[in-house]
């Protein structure tokens, strides 16, 4: 899919926005190994018409236009681990990235150099780094932009917009018990994190009764445990993930886990407290006229896991939304994969939404 934008009347650029993606995909880049696509994306969108460079931590920035408004497109570069060998089958990309989230942020770049940035605005685009870790390629650029509008490159569907995202708390439990002989009277260290887990697991049962809609539900999951022992002492180490939705009270829950956990230790590796964007925006509204005009029917959509929108959404203040082509379901799966006509239509509607704002 080549896609020429005519700039002033003097000359043309052209961009092949099927390469593009086939080129991101092709490049491996987990969270913190992510130089290599930065460089390639760079050079791009150089080549593409943009003033481009890479920032201090990493964030691949294309640039477009000079007016006084400010549109942010924040997509991200990185990818979970897992290498899929890339290919074409049956009109479809495989590959990792290429739903979470290389297509999304591919899909801004063809669609920026296809259709401009709208009149009187500065279009950037920001491929952020280790989305899938820290975060912090966004925690970078926050502080950075006041932006009028604000899209993130996240697979919501070519015709779905995405509002929100709910929160996240990583916790990390540890405990080491005196060993005895397990005829024995008492309690393992491994027997302590499994009921602990238990009830962490019964909180949220009670806390989801009367909740119907996934997004408002609190969802713990057990990532990782692990027991060991110096034949003195039993230690276990476990790692809980936990989403959770507006209005809940993560503080009273930490304190919570606090005492039902002692004598064993629990600490928030990180937190990210959830987002929802308004519903009646000009950008929203403008996503639904594209949508429509390139023969959708267009939806609105929220997610139980967590993304940078976490981050800037409420910093930013601005009408913001998440959107790009691709499955969410295929996120991190072995079996990921972006349907090229999806691919083709995404851009075809942000496009319209440029030149709609």
């Amino acid at each position: 899919m080549a896609l020429k934008r005519v700039v002033g009347h003097a000359c043309s650029v052209t961009l092949d926005a099927d390469r593009l993606l086939r080129e991101m995909v092709s490049i491996y880049g987990p969270a913190g190994h992510e130089a290599e696509i930065g460089q390639y994306l760079v050079s791009a969108m150089r080549q593409a018409g943009f003033q481009a460079h890479v920032d201090e931590v990493g964030n691949a920035i294309g640039e477009l236009g000079a007016g006084s408004r400010s549109i942010v497109l924040l997509g991200h570069m990185d990818t979970v681990p897992g290498f899929i060998q890339v290919r074409e089958e049956e009109g479809r990309l495989y590959g990792r990235g290429a739903v979470d989230a290389k297509g999304p942020l591919a899909t801004f770049i063809a669609a920026a150099a296809a259709y401009g940035p709208p009149a009187d605005a500065r279009l950037t685009i920001i491929g952020a780094v280790e989305e899938e870790g820290s975060s912090r390629g966004a925690r970078h650029v926050v502080g950075r932009h006041r932006p009028d509008f604000a899209i993130i490159g996240e697979p919501s569907g070519w015709d779905h917009v995405c509002l929100g995202y709910k929160g996240s708390l990583w916790i990390n439990y540890s405990l080491s018990v005196e060993r005895f002989h397990s005829a024995g009277q008492g309690q393992t260290a491994a027997e302590s994190a499994v009921a602990f887990w238990n009830q962490v697991n019964d909180f949220a049962a009670h806390f989801n009764a009367d909740k119907a809609r996934e997004f408002d539900r609190l969802t713990p999951t057990l990532t990782s445990i692990h027991s060991s022992s110096d034949g003195l002492a039993d230690r276990v180490e476990m790692e809980v993930s936990l989403r959770w939705p507006l209005g809940f009270d993560d503080a009273a829950f930490a304190r919570w886990m606090g005492e039902q956990a002692a004598p064993a230790k629990v600490e928030t590796a990180s937190r990210e407290v959830p987002f929802r964007g308004e519903k009646r925006t000009r950008l929203t509204s403008a996503f639904l006229a594209a949508i429509r005009a390139v023969g959708g029917e267009p939806a609105f959509s929220v997610k139980t896991g967590t993304a940078d929108m976490n981050i800037v959404g409420p910093a930013w203040g601005c009408p913001i939304v998440a959107y790009g082509p691709g499955d969410s379901n295929l996120d991190h799966t072995p079996n990921e994969h972006i349907e090229w006509d999806e691919y083709h239509k995404a851009i075809e509607v942000l496009g319209r939404v440029l030149r709609a704002l």
